[in-house]
């Protein structure tokens, strides 16, 4: 094993499963796993950017969305998001 590299440990249910997504899309465990880690964001990373959001957003708008706008705005994309990953519940 190279200087820059470890090993996790999981239950073999979750091996087998990472296998077969692996394999789904032409790729290796290792590859799902690197581009998990690097292409989901932190909660810091999704807090800065928020943040960079609300300043586009006064900067835009000539002041920031309030925090009943935001709210509102959080449950649509939520729902949304359910309705992509489950499109069954949106209908």
């Amino acid at each position: 094993m190279a200087a820059d590299e470890t090993s996790i440990k999981v239950s073999t249910a979750a091996r087998d499963r990472l296998a077969q997504l692996a394999a789904e899309h032409g790729t290796t465990i290792r590859n799902l796993v690197e581009d998990l880690a690097q292409g989901t964001p932190t909660q810091a990373e999704y807090a800065e950017r928020a943040e960079l959001a609300r300043a586009e957003l006064a900067s835009a708008l000539g002041s920031a969305p309030s925090p009943k706008a935001e709210a509102k705005a959080k449950a649509l994309l939520e729902r949304l998001g359910g309705a992509a990953r489950n499109p069954q519940a949106a209908a």
